[in-house]
């Protein structure tokens, strides 16, 4: 095994460094197809608050943007646990595999409301959380998605802006899908709210320098937009540093998700 194999593996492990009640048992429907192609079928899972809490709950769709056939993301501690703290807050939350990051999230988005029914959701509330290299992936959904309700990005790449190539040099290092190439802040529907998780000392190369462009573009078109900058947070401090501030930051996201998706 290489050092990078043993780096994902460990990194797969690690959970969210906030927990809730309730979170370890709610309900999963795994392995539901949402799309077939040529090269096969494409599946995802959907967690579900506890029945009889309140008619069909919203969704949140816990974006990719890797391709993942097989679905390792589906098992990923990152996920998991976010998709059980949505679960366990009243928010039902999908996970799924993909081969196009760019085109099958609508793939996803589909599914979710044609089958709203049958899933057990309210496939009219749907909002989108992202990571890391899965941020183009969520906001190019959101300038093509009129319906979606919010999206709440942490540590995120996002777009380039102004002739910068912060975006689209890390998408050619670590492989993501750089899905807003070509699009600009005029893009963006103006009235959804997004809320934008800093890491202050994000070790990864023009992150922080794109998200930083990203804000002023978004207080520049005046547009519903939060920002929690956690100062000496690092990338993915919501699994790395059990802090009170971390803590913190994990439930004002899911606060955000639950107000604008009308869970009260």
């Amino acid at each position: 095994m290489s050092d990078r194999e043993a780096q994902f593996r460990e990194l797969a492990k690690k959970t969210t460094v906030f927990r809730v009640p309730g979170m370890d048992t709610v309900a999963v429907r795994r392995d539901e197809t949402y799309r077939v192609t040529e090269e096969g079928a494409l599946q995802m899972d959907v967690y579900t608050p506890a029945a009889g809490t309140g008619g069909a709950p919203p969704v949140v769709v816990i974006t990719l943007g890797y391709p993942d056939p097989q679905g390792l993301f589906r098992r990923f501690g990152w996920h998991v646990s976010w998709a059980q703290l949505l679960a366990a807050s009243g928010v039902a939350a999908v996970i799924y595999a993909n081969r196009q990051p760019a085109a099958d999230i609508h793939g996803v988005l589909k599914h979710i409301r044609d089958h709203a029914g049958t899933l057990g959701v309210d496939g009219s509330r749907i909002g989108l959380l992202a990571c890391s290299g899965h941020g183009p992936v969520a906001l190019s959904a959101l300038t093509a998605d009129g319906t979606l309700k919010c999206a709440a990005l942490l540590y995120t790449f996002t777009m380039d802006l102004d002739g910068a190539e912060h975006v689209a040099n890390a998408a050619k290092q670590f492989f993501f899908a750089d899905a807003c190439a070509g699009k600009s802040m005029a893009d963006l529907p103006a009235g959804v709210p997004l809320l934008l998780g800093r890491a202050g000392q994000d070790q990864f190369p023009g992150l922080n320098e794109a998200l930083d462009r990203f804000v002023a573009g978004a207080l520049a078109r005046n547009l519903p937009v939060s920002l929690v900058n956690h100062p000496a947070g690092v990338h993915a401090f919501d699994l790395e540093e059990d802090s009170e501030l971390s803590r913190g930051i994990i439930r004002q996201v899911l606060a955000f998700l639950c107000l604008h998706l009308g869970v009260r």
